[in-house]
Parts: structure tokens; C-alpha cells; sequence
């Protein structure tokens, strides 16, 4: 808690735009109770941008909000999400990011940008849960026609979003079998930051960052690899990044802050594995928890 006071407390008082980065959920599909599924807010300009949407994503924005006097993570005002990809434990909280903040009283739609598939994906949710739409609207509850809706927004590399100084750009990354798997590189005034999404080690994510403020990052440790699953190590392999390759990948984006999220920790704590992040002395290294903020 103290981190997350001091790096507010320091933004506030720049006199710049700040940019703040909410860590929401650093879990993984593991049922830590102390992590929530993966979910990162950017926070600028009073908006809330969210990257994934885990498991308990409205709740963590929610108590977050409470925590750290940040408003735009208030359920009501929760109004867009891009996603990394389609993996279960990314979109999990995708139906609460839905239709929770609708039933709290947002009034516009959800903005939802990700790969080829989230269309039908929101199709589904919504076809699912059209009896709930139909008896809040129509019944007692008289709620808005519009608040639970989500405007579906397949991408590409490149730019996809602009918004009064902040800039959001897509770059693909290599997530074993998964036809499309995007990073994400969002610029403003004050800050650029870079987050991997789930990946093997990618060259999209060095040339991406370029010396960026903070590039968070997911990494599994070593010790992962001595599982008594025969395909764990090639799984690892394909679909994520160790601390050994995240070291390399730091070393020569060099980024001002490296964070790591979405972490694998194969029983070893925060503190060793940041250890076996071998980067530049220039790079500051942390290995993030829920409400984090950077």
C-alpha cells in the first residue's frame, strides 16, 4: 500500500497529465484468492482504459476506486475494454463488464476492441443473458436500453484508438496457437506504455517499447519448468516468456520500468523473481500485485 500511495501522491503533484497504471488482476487461471484474473487499467484524462477483463474485473475496479480516489474505475464509468486475446482466464469478465455496469446505472454502451472472434464472443454473451436484459428493461427495474450493449470493434495492427493526447496502438505477438494475439502500446503526453498480453518472447514487443515508461510484461520462473507435466515445458515454451528470455527482451528494449504481470511463479516468491530478471541497471523491476499502481 505504501508503493501505491507514493507513486500517486508523486503523479499528482508532477503538473503533467499523469497517466497512472492499475494493476486490477495479476492471476492466471490458478484460483488465487490474493489475485484476480487478468486486468490493467490506464487511467488518463479521468477515463478508464481497460486491457483484458479477468475474472472479478468489475469488483477489483470497483474497490480499487474506493482504495485509491480514482473515479473513472467506478462501475458506472467502466466503458472500454481492449483485449490482449480469447483465452478463457482474459475474457472471463467479460459478461460482468457487460451488464454489471449496466445494471449499476452506465448509460452508454461498452466499448469492446480485440481479435477476430470477439464479435462472436459478444454475440453469445448477450444471446445468453437476453432473458436477464429483456425482464430489467421491460420490468420493474426499468432499465436503459442502451447501457448494456457493446459495440464490437475487431482489429489489426496498427492505431485503433485516439482520444483527446492518448493514442492506442496494436502489435501482434506470438501466443502458441492462437490464430491472433496483440500487444498493446498506448502513448500520452506523459507516458508510453507497452503491455505484452500473453506471449512467447516476440521482437514486436522490443520494437514496441523502445525505451518506453513501463512495459509490463507476463513471465513465468524458472522453477516452472521442474513440473511433473512431461508437455509443461513445451507449453511454457510456446505460449509464454521466462524470466531468463524477459531479462534479454529488457535488456535490449530498455524500458524506464519493467512489471511484471500474469505470472507464473512455479513457488517462489515475488522478490526471487524479479531476481532472475537479468536486465541493464537502468530498468527499474517489479513484480506486480492487485492494486498496484504505477
Amino acid at each position: 500500500m505504501f508503493k501505491v500511495l507514493v507513486l500517486l501522491v508523486v503523479a499528482a503533484g508532477s503538473g503533467m497529465a499523469a497517466t497512472d497504471v492499475v494493476i486490477l488482476g495479476s492471476g492466471t487461471p490458478r484460483a488465487d484468492p490474493e489475485r484476480s484474473g487478468p486486468a490493467v487499467a490506464v487511467i488518463y484524462g479521468g477515463k478508464a482504459y481497460l486491457f483484458d477483463s479477468g475474472p472479478g474485473v468489475v469488483r477489483r475496479a470497483q474497490a480499487a476506486a474506493l482504495r485509491l480516489h480514482i473515479d473513472a474505475l467506478l462501475a458506472p464509468n467502466l466503458q472500454k475494454v481492449f483485449l490482449t486475446h480469447l483465452h478463457s482466464d482474459h475474457t472471463l469478465g467479460l459478461p460482468d463488464l457487460i451488464f454489471s455496469p449496466w445494471v449499476l446505472h452506465r448509460t452508454a454502451p461498452l466499448e469492446v476492441y480485440g481479435p477476430k472472434g470477439t464479435r462472436a464472443m459478444v454475440d453469445h454473451i448477450e444471446a445468453a443473458w437476453a432473458e436477464d436484459v429483456d425482464i430489467r428493461v421491460h420490468g420493474l427495474e426499468h432499465g436503459t436500453t442502451v447501457g448494456y450493449q457493446a459495440n464490437v470493434h475487431e482489429e489489426e495492427p496498427g492505431v485503433v484508438f485516439r482520444e483527446n493526447g492518448l493514442e492506442i496502438s496494436v502489435f501482434a505477438v506470438h501466443h502458441g496457437s492462437w490464430p491472433q494475439a496483440f500487444g498493446y502500446k498506448i502513448k500520452t503526453p506523459d507516458k508510453t506504455i507497452v503491455i505484452s498480453g500473453d506471449c512467447a518472447p516476440s521482437r514486436a514487443v522490443i520494437e514496441a517499447c523502445g525505451a518506453c515508461d513501463v512495459l509490463l510484461h507476463e513471465a513465468y520462473s524458472m522453477a516452472e519448468l521442474k513440473g511433473d507435466r512431461k508437455d509443461w515445458p513445451e507449453y511454457l515454451h510456446q505460449f509464454h516468456t521466462s524470466t531468463e528470455e524477459l531479462g534479454r527482451i529488457a535488456a535490449e528494449a530498455k524500458p524506464k520500468m519493467l512489471v511484471l504481470y500474469h505470472q507464473l511463479f512455479g513457488g517462489v516468491t515475488d522478490a526471487h523473481l524479479v531476481s532472475e530478471v537479468k536486465t541493464g541497471a537502468e530498468t527499474k523491476v517489479f513484480s506486480a500485485r492487485d492494486f498496484d499502481v504505477y
